[in-house]
């Protein structure tokens, strides 16, 4: 059994965003020193509150593993002569290893047998080591934003104040700067202030409870929920919050403490995503709904102490979220004095991007668009899919968007609402923006639905046409996340949208800014689409050679791809489907550069070739039906019929006759049945043993 290493690095308080990967790096970088190093270890726990970074390994090794170096020499035929005396290449190699020659090896290799070196170098000592380890792990984790401070050189987060670091219950020491290592920690700022030592984690974790600190994250966040949902039902609701929420309060306290507040319920009369947004945001408050959702006039904050008075934090945080609920009910009320359609002109002082013009001017790309792509799925939909664009972006300039950016659409949501709005077109101008995540929520309603397609579609053609295209990790417009938008939501509401000509409308309004040719615009956009979709379908579990197989075809109609990759993921389990796939790779490897023509049924000399024939005519009949219904597991069961007469065909027939006429009936024959093949995928690019 090892021993248990326990390190802790106190510090002035860290903002809460960094510590969640100050832990992942810590682990990460101990894990891959120690790998380096040969230090065999159990278990690495990493924990923090603001004032503290702790690492536990458990089952530390008391020395590095031995290692066995082997070196190779000269060649054996080289190394002794006739008489098989040592010659100086051997003599020279052992010297140079620091052995004698009759400790050298003979090591057979793909070239022969040559002399070899091998050494055993033992492992140092743990202990011995870590004085190095355990500071350079300090001076390497890297923050978002590092800082000096007194005259030092070093740089950490935040000002570093004591180094708690302990191997086996016995301190590792060194001086890290001023900093010398120890054992001791210290507990809660203002709780309990004073030192105490640990030797142990477990005895850690016992003192750091009793001196007012949860170290554990974890443990605080359990510890965080359970207040806040008891603290909740005292006053007849539950508790509100979202991850972020709970992950930034959870790394902005050490020992949290769950104290209620309430407000006045005129504030209620705002709409429910501006209180949210007011104490979220700014307040790091939870708000406090009824089982249905609505909110109550009350709110939960996470105090890092425990007050003398709990009645004077209350008050003072009442006092805080008062002012916030006058300040957003100053903001509606100016808001709604301006009606949206009004605020359009304020567009045109808004830069939507140096290169595309204003904002003003995105709306009325992307409201021209929308009427394209209405035309093709709902043209009834138009005069309201115009209204939803129009107004789409007119929230903007209101004072509480000014406030709360995240606001924008739902702001424009209720102003249109209450000006008196179609509540469909209301629901539009929020959801065009949707989703605005990864797996988020997609527009329920088709003028949504439509404007969200519309306005992403410009945003991502727009880019690309300026030739400000994601790179790597860089995409500064989330062009990605709104090709996936726009993917899921054709795919959700089932829309016949082929991407090729919704990219040559939107090239069409973007026609005045564009920096590129327009065919090499839509080229890139086209493999940007695909690429996103690659991803996404191989992220949800489909084969990658199905995929590929459908998408190296022409492939814009995005319904029409997905049900046929479903379709062929589906058959590829079937016993017969490899064998298919075979014939179909041998069939195109002799059509490989033929130009066919007309097939004649009168040429035909055999029985094979007449029985593929007829099994062609009807195997494409009826999976024709099936494709154009959409139905493509049964046009794959219907072509998976050819397989045998397609073998039988090979079986009995040579291909490449003598007479030429002959020859080409049958090539264009095969070629046609490849055709059928290609209605769905290109079977070349399915795996198979073959």
């Amino acid at each position: 059994m090892g021993k248990e290493l326990l390190l802790e690095i106190g510090t002035e308080e860290i903002p809460a965003a960094f510590l969640p990967l100050a832990m992942r790096d810590m682990t990460e970088m101990i894990r891959k020193e120690f790998a380096a190093l040969l230090i065999r270890h159990g278990e690495i726990k990493a924990m923090a509150t603001p004032r503290r970074l702790c690492l536990s390994l458990s089952d530390v090794a008391e020395k590095q593993a031995e290692q066995v170096i082997e070196k190779l020499g000269p060649a054996k035929r080289v190394a002794f002569d006739a008489q098989g005396q040592p010659t100086p290449a051997a003599i020279g190699f052992a010297k140079s290893q620091g052995v004698d020659v009759a400790s050298l090896e003979t090591m057979a290799t793909e070239k022969g047998e040559y002399l070899a070196c091998r050494k055993k170098i033992s492992g140092k000592e743990t202990k011995d080591l870590l004085p190095q380890i355990i500071p350079a792990l300090i001076t390497a984790l890297p923050f978002r934003k590092s800082m000096r401070w007194a005259d030092f050189e070093l740089r950490f987060a935040r000002p570093v104040h004591w180094l708690l670091t302990v191997y086996g219950g016995e301190i590792v020491p060194f001086t890290w700067e001023n900093i010398t290592s120890g054992n001791l920690s210290y507990g809660h700022r203002f709780l309990s202030p004073l030192s105490f030592a640990a030797n142990s984690l477990e005895e850690y974790l016992a003192r750091t409870r009793e001196h007012f600190v949860v170290v554990d994250p974890e443990e605080r966040r359990r510890v965080i929920l359970a207040q806040a949902e008891e603290t909740a039902q005292s006053l007849g609701g539950k508790a509100f919050y979202t991850p972020a929420l709970l992950d930034e309060v959870t790394y902005l306290v050490e020992y949290p403490t769950v104290i209620h507040g309430s407000f006045d319920t005129a504030y209620l009369a705002l709409p429910k995503e501006v209180l949210i947004t007011s104490m979220i945001r700014h307040q790091k408050y939870f708000p406090v709904t009824d089982r249905e959702g609505a909110l109550l006039p009350y709110f939960l904050t996470i105090s890092n102490t425990r007050p003398r008075d709990p009645e004077v934090v209350r008050k003072g945080n009442e006092k805080v979220i008062r002012a916030r609920l006058s300040d957003a009910r100053f903001f509606f009320e100016e808001d709604r004095k301006v009606p949206l359609e009004t605020r359009l002109e304020d567009l045109r002082g808004m830069m939507f991007h140096t290169l595309l013009g204003t904002t003003y001017e995105k709306v009325g790309r992307f409201r021209t668009l929308a009427g394209e792509i209405a035309e093709l799925v709902n043209p009834a939909l138009k005069d309201r899919l115009f209204r939803v664009a129009t107004l789409a972006k007119a929230d903007l300039s209101t004072q509480m968007v000014g406030e709360f950016p995240e606001l924008q659409g739902v702001m424009g949501r209720e102003y249109a609402l209450l000006a008196g709005e179609e509540p469909e077109v209301a629901a539009g101008i929020f959801e065009h923006y949707l989703p605005t995540g990864a797996g988020g929520a997609l527009p329920e309603t088709e003028a949504g639905a439509l404007a969200s397609i519309a306005d992403k579609l410009d945003s991502i053609t727009g880019f690309f046409a300026v030739n400000l295209i994601p790179t790597g990790a860089a995409d500064p417009y989330a062009l990605r996340r709104q090709a996936l938008g726009i993917i899921n939501i054709i795919l959700a509401k089932k829309y016949c949208l082929p991407l090729d000509i919704l990219i040559d409308k939107s090239l069409l309004v973007l026609s005045e800014k564009l920096k590129r040719p327009a065919a090499e615009v839509k080229a890139d956009v086209l493999a940007f689409f695909k690429s996103r979709y690659e991803n996404q379908l191989i992220a949800q579990g489909l084969p990658y050679d199905a995929v590929e197989a459908v998408l190296t075809m022409p492939a814009t109609d995005l319904v029409q791809a997905q049900g046929k990759i479903e379709a062929l993921a589906a058959i590829k389990e079937h016993a017969d489907f490899e064998p298919l796939a075979i014939a179909f790779k041998r069939v195109g490897n002799i059509i490989k550069d033929f130009s066919a023509g007309c097939v004649v049924a009168d040429l035909f000399v055999t029985e094979a070739e007449k029985s593929l024939h007829s099994a062609y005519l009807e195997a494409a009949q009826k999976a024709g039906i099936f494709i154009k219904e959409g139905d493509y597991p049964s046009a794959l069961r219907e072509i998976a019929r050819l397989r045998a007469p397609v073998d039988a065909f090979f079986e009995a027939v040579l291909v490449m006759a003598e007479d030429e006429t002959i020859r080409f009936n049958r090539l264009s024959l095969l070629e046609a049945i490849a055709n059928l093949f290609r209605e769905i995928a290109d079977f070349s690019k399915i795996v198979t043993r073959q």
